[in-house]
């Protein structure tokens, strides 16, 4: 699972995002920073260098932060007072090449949330995730290369043009197997 920014010397806006969101969000549900963290099953350490802002997260330990606070994922990583959550524009993930990396683009209610993703990975780029919740689904378009979904069961090949929706309350991978960049759009609703 990656970490939700790429490790540099610099502070990217994101994390000053979260920090601040997470901090206003439990302190308007009355909760320590103990409390939370055992509601969202971190660390105290953990959940005090996030509030700093001092600390590489991850997507999945962002996702049980925003449960235990009773918020939508988009409610951590947008900018503090932003009321749109139409438009995020957020780097999220970032791989081991500079060029490989996941933007929130944007997050709306559907039943409950869409997420849209915008995704580039370089050639031998992978990102794993645990599965999603109960009657989540991702939805993922290609528009450049060739996508290696990797799926509990199977493997999908979407192409350039293509698109594929599944259930992601499963274990899902995505992989870059070419000799080239792969772009791809990735929604995600539940």
């Amino acid at each position: 699972m990656g970490n939700i920014v790429h490790k540099s010397s610099e502070r990217p806006d994101v994390l000053v995002h979260v920090a601040a969101n997470v901090r206003r969000l439990r302190q308007g549900a009355s909760l320590s920073q103990q409390a939370l963290a055992e509601r969202a099953g971190v660390s105290r350490r953990m959940l005090v260098n996030i509030e700093k802002g001092d600390v590489n997260v991850s997507l999945s330990t962002l996702d049980r932060l925003a449960e235990a606070l009773g918020v939508l994922f988009y409610a951590l990583v947008q900018p503090p007072g932003s009321e749109d959550s139409a438009r995020i524009d957020e780097v999220a993930w970032v791989g081991r090449f500079p060029d490989s990396h996941a933007r929130l683009l944007a997050s709306k209610p559907a039943r409950q949330e869409v997420e849209l993703w915008s995704w580039s990975m370089e050639p031998g780029e992978s990102y794993e995730s645990v599965a999603d919740g109960t009657g989540w689904h991702e939805m993922l378009v290609v528009i450049e290369g060739t996508l290696t979904l990797e799926l509990a069961d199977r493997e999908v090949k979407i192409e350039a043009g293509d698109f594929h929706v599944y259930p992601s309350d499963q274990f899902h991978r995505y992989r870059n197997e070419g000799a080239g960049r792969l772009r791809f759009i990735r929604n995600v609703v539940h």
